[in-house]
């Protein structure tokens, strides 16, 4: 997988973002158009200032009508300069919201794809802050960074012709500082730019310890924590200071720079157009238009600048954009995969190799097992010995690295991705559910079923009459993960999703092992009745729910070190038989 914290080059990023302009290409042409007419006011004023000057140290005499006429043409100029600054200001501001939507868009999308290896190793604050906060940076980067240029372009280049005009040995050497002016900002706008990017990924630290410690505050209230957890804080509010010291550091260097160069123009003015007007090489009203036209590319300079925070901003924003969009897509359909029907639900381990991919623990080598259509099987052994991995397998949560796994004779890379995993249900000890009503959590099961399905699915898994007695029956609100509901309830929901969803191959994870007595025997009463006519695979630490299993496996780092019934098991006095005689030890 490729680093979350790769560098890009400047050109890189803007060549990667151009194509989220693609949708918006008439909003472009016209804010760039109406950029061009809020220029014409600038450029056209000093002009008129020059005539009329040149005009009253000449002793010619304006009538009241030209300049009358002269005002109209600059009222009239005024007018379009608000009118396109207006639609500038509106459907410009519009363009950039939408760009940010397709990207926000495409990065979900992409997130939705990644394998667990990648959840595993990046926090979830780090991703909201990516997807969030650094986007909001391009809005306003996608509208602006176009612009700013496209203006600031015309009036170079008319303001240099014109004062070429005026007086082309004072407009060169006034341009002279242009260059070097340019080389100071970029060497400094490197250095905004890594400060800006340690500054995204320490706020996205920030938000990860922020959301680690309000998602865990019963345990922090247990253990009487707060302080440490705000002592962690301010350490890591701190260091974002720092880092907020250094951009600032940067800007302030920046914005100094250029103003020592806004003063060494005006200095160039100062003398060489007052050495050449008392040669009388250049009129007092040539002079006049020409402070006002430096003014107005010095206008231009600034606003560049002050623009150029915004899109560093900008450019950190697309660049952990990119950085999410660039991570490895390692789990994904062949060219060549097929749809899964129905499954009989016979699953073949043929010599399967696998280890983490983050950390190349090796679990399994060599495994062989064979699980028959509509079997019971249980799984059993001590922690870390495979069991989770091992059913994670099947729906390809992770691929394997040797030999293949197979589900009616077929390899399940054969089969798209979408369907293998419709076909399989998984309860889980860790129960998800999400911010919404009960109904909807069922309804996730199978999104396109009726509330009367949803409703019978409950009835199955042994959850309608809790459900009944809730506030607001299936349209009471569980809160976030479910906190609203106890643990059994909250298991027995997610049955009812599973019975919903009705696949023939079914992985039950250790749900019942967080449970009460009560719960349990509630939740085993479901997943006894949800289990009939599948494909079971249970994990289980409570040897006792896993007694009339057709099939048990005990897994250890070694593989499959013993197989059979409980009563073969028992008879052989093995590990087996040791956990379960330990277990009713401990009761």
């Amino acid at each position: 997988m490729k680093s979350d914290n790769r560098e890009y080059p400047t050109k890189t990023l803007i060549r990667r973002f151009l194509p989220y302009y693609k949708n918006h290409k008439g909003v472009v042409a016209m804010d760039l158009f109406c950029a061009s007419l809020t220029t014409v006011c600038e450029l056209v004023l000093p002009m008129i200032i020059r005539y009329i000057t040149n005009s009253g140290l000449n002793g010619i005499m304006l009538s009241v009508s030209a300049i009358g006429r002269l005002a109209l043409l600059y009222l009239g100029l005024r007018c379009i300069d608000c009118m396109a600054n207006y639609y500038m200001a509106d459907m410009g501001h519009v363009m950039g919201v939408g760009m940010e939507t397709d990207m926000r868009r495409d990065a979900y999308a992409h997130l939705q794809q990644l394998s667990n290896t990648y959840y595993n190793n990046t926090k979830v604050g780090q991703i909201m802050g990516r997807i969030t906060n650094d986007l909001f940076d391009v809005t306003e980067f996608a509208h602006h960074c176009p612009e700013e240029f496209f203006i600031a372009g015309i009036k170079a280049v008319v303001s240099f012709i014109i004062l070429s005009t005026v007086n082309l040995p004072l407009t060169l050497m006034l341009f002279a500082i242009v260059p070097v002016m340019t080389f100071v900002c970029i060497k400094l706008n490197r250095r905004n730019r890594k400060a800006f990017a340690k500054q995204r990924v320490q706020i996205g630290e920030l938000n990860a310890a922020i959301e680690d410690s309000l998602l865990g505050q019963k345990v922090v209230k247990a253990f009487t924590n707060e302080d440490i957890e705000i002592n962690k804080f301010e350490k890591g509010n701190m260091e974002f200071y720092g880092i907020k010291k250094e951009t600032y550091k940067y800007m302030a260097l920046f914005q100094t720079s250029t103003r020592a160069f806004d003063g060494l123009m005006y200095l160039v003015v100062i003398l060489g157009g007052g050495i050449f007007m008392a040669k009388g090489h250049i009129s007092p009203g040539d002079l006049v238009a020409y402070v006002m036209y430096v003014s107005t590319l010095i206008a231009t300079i600034r606003r560049i600048i002050e623009f150029a925070e915004q899109f560093q901003r900008g450019m950190t924003g697309i660049e952990r954009f990119l950085q999410i969009m660039d991570s490895d897509i390692e789990i994904y359909d062949e060219p060549d995969a097929v749809e899964m029907e129905t499954p009989k639900g016979e699953i073949v381990f043929d010599n399967v190799s696998f280890e983490y991919p983050d950390d190349h623990n090796t679990v399994f080598h060599g495994l062989n097992l064979k699980i028959r259509p509509g079997e019971k099987l249980a799984i059993v052994g001590p922690s870390g010995g495979g069991k989770t991995t091992l059913c994670n397998l099947i729906p390809r949560f992770y691929d394997i690295d040797g030999g293949t796994i197979s589900i009616d004779g077929t390899d399940i890379k054969r089969f798209t991705l979408r369907s293998l995993r419709r076909n399989i249900g998984i309860v889980q000890q860790d129960v998800y559910l999400f911010s919404g009503t009960v109904m909807e959590n069922i309804l996730y099961g199978r999104p396109d079923a009726d509330r009367e399905e949803a409703i019978e699915a409950a009835k199955k898994a042994g959850a309608h009459e809790f459900i009944s007695e809730l506030k607001d029956g299936y349209d009471t609100y569980v809160g976030e993960r479910g906190v609203k509901l106890s643990g059994g309830q909250k298991q027995r929901i997610s049955i009812a999703r599973v019975f919903l969803k009705n696949p023939p191959i079914m992985i039950l994870d250790e749900a019942t092992s967080a449970l009460d007595n009560e719960s349990e025997f509630a939740v085993a009463k479901s997943l006894g009745r949800l289990s009939e006519g599948r494909t079971t695979i249970t994990i289980a630490h409570r040897l006792s729910s896993i007694k009339n299993s057709d099939r048990i496996l005990v897994l250890t780092d070694k593989g499959i070190v013993e197989e059979g019934n409980h009563e073969e098991l028992m008879a052989a006095q093995g590990i087996y038989y040791d956990f379960y005689t330990m277990a009713d030890r401990m009761k």
